[in-house]
């Protein structure tokens, strides 16, 4: 499964996050209705899952978005799952280059693996920057560099994990 939408399910889930954080949705079926008037049919099992991927959170008073600019809400455990999919689905390889861990992708997929990477709370990332194939990962030194690439490298030979497994 994508865990990191792109095109249609990307501007679904934009406009969800627009129309919840601009005004009370009390529930899907209010949800469906205002995302049909803006021409974006979607059936209640995809919404569902839209919903909880994005983190919303149902209230007495409706659905709530979380602060972007708060840490993510997933357990660790969750996005380190996210992190082995995201590398699993996208990347090619992964090489540690001094401080730096150079993750590559095919086109147009660099981006997902640098968000899980700094969605998954690794204490060896500092941060990341994504080009079209390449992410660029910064470590704090040449050792946890060499480290993150091989727990990075592991996982793309590893099998698929499950949350809470």
């Amino acid at each position: 499964m994508n865990e990191y939408p792109s095109g249609p399910s990307r501007r679904r889930q934009e406009t969800i996050l627009h129309l919840v954080r601009s005004g009370r949705v009390r529930s899907q079926g209010e949800l469906q209705s205002l995302l049909r008037r803006r021409g974006i049919a979607v059936a209640q099992p995809t919404l569902s899952r839209d919903l909880h991927e994005l983190g919303l959170a149902k209230t007495p008073r409706g659905y709530v978005a979380p602060d972007p600019t708060a840490p993510p809400f997933s357990p660790p455990r969750t996005r380190e799952v996210r992190l082995d999919r995201a590398l699993r689905g996208f990347a090619v390889s992964v090489q540690a280059a001094a401080s730096l861990v150079v993750v590559k992708t095919p086109p147009a997929a660099a981006q997902p693996v640098a968000r899980a990477l700094d969605e998954a709370g690794l204490a060896e990332v500092v941060g990341t920057l994504a080009g079209d194939d390449t992410v660029f990962v910064a470590t704090p030194s040449e050792r946890a560099a060499r480290a993150l690439a091989r727990r990075l490298a592991a996982s793309l030979q590893s099998p698929p994990t499950r949350a809470g497994a």
